[in-house]
């Protein structure tokens, strides 16, 4: 495997009052491509922290981080968002479809900052949401959908791009348990079937359960990182 993601000594400090909070204090880890990695830890713990400056959300306040070879800490902000639009697909706990917009229209939304036609547009998306087995769903609204199927449309969404890595953060938060575990054998299919890298933040040792590697926070630091007994 080659390593997708570097960071080396990473910190994330915030002043709050008097007392500075290290969210990340030293943080240091690999993820190879192809990877599927469970980032674990209490509120508080910085998982969520370092999955923002992974995904170039947030900048480090010190510290190195390499994306794909890329030296992060020297890119501008047009150069961080072609790396969010076109390397990485985000999932969130909210789902955050646009509820006036079809299932289609909600997946093609990353394409629309591209030069891409309309035609590959439409295309690519149901291509995606067939994939994801949304196949008769794409002039659907999310108020039309299940949960699990608008988590569904959101996981299309980040993969329409051929993103390398998708980050998933509390992926199946609002889920119930049968569609919790539906979305997390979706998201094992793709690892192992497309070779897509997948990061999920979770506090569940039962979504943890699914990854093949569990890297644990606490006070802003890596605690432990191993792999997952199959």
């Amino acid at each position: 495997m080659t390593t997708l993601i570097e960071t080396v000594d990473l910190m994330k400090i915030y002043d709050v009052g008097d007392s500075p909070v290290h969210a990340l204090d030293g943080v240091s880890v690999t993820i190879d491509r192809g990877d599927f990695v469970a980032v674990m830890g209490p509120s508080g713990s910085g998982k969520s922290t370092f999955m923002n400056v992974i995904g170039c959300l947030d900048r480090p306040t010190s510290g190195e981080y390499r994306f794909d070879g890329m030296d992060v800490g020297s890119l501008g902000p047009d150069d961080l968002a072609e790396i969010r639009n076109r390397k990485i697909g985000f999932v969130f706990q909210g789902f955050n479809l646009l509820s006036r917009s079809t299932a289609l229209e909600n997946t093609e939304l990353p394409m629309l900052y591209s030069s891409i036609p309309s035609g590959e547009r439409k295309k690519r998306a149901l291509d995606s949401l067939r994939l994801l087995g949304l196949e008769g769903r794409e002039h659907h609204r999310p108020n039309q959908l299940s949960g699990g199927q608008q988590q569904r449309v959101a996981i299309a969404r980040a993969l329409v791009n051929d993103a390398p890595i998708v980050f998933a953060d509390e992926p199946t938060g609002n889920l119930d348990a049968k569609t919790s575990v539906e979305i997390m054998e979706l998201f094992v299919r793709l690892n192992r079937e497309s070779g897509i890298t997948m990061v999920v933040v979770t506090h569940d040792p039962d979504v943890a359960a699914f990854s093949r590697r569990v890297i644990r926070f606490l006070d802003g630091r890596v605690v432990s990182d191993v792999a997952v007994e199959k």
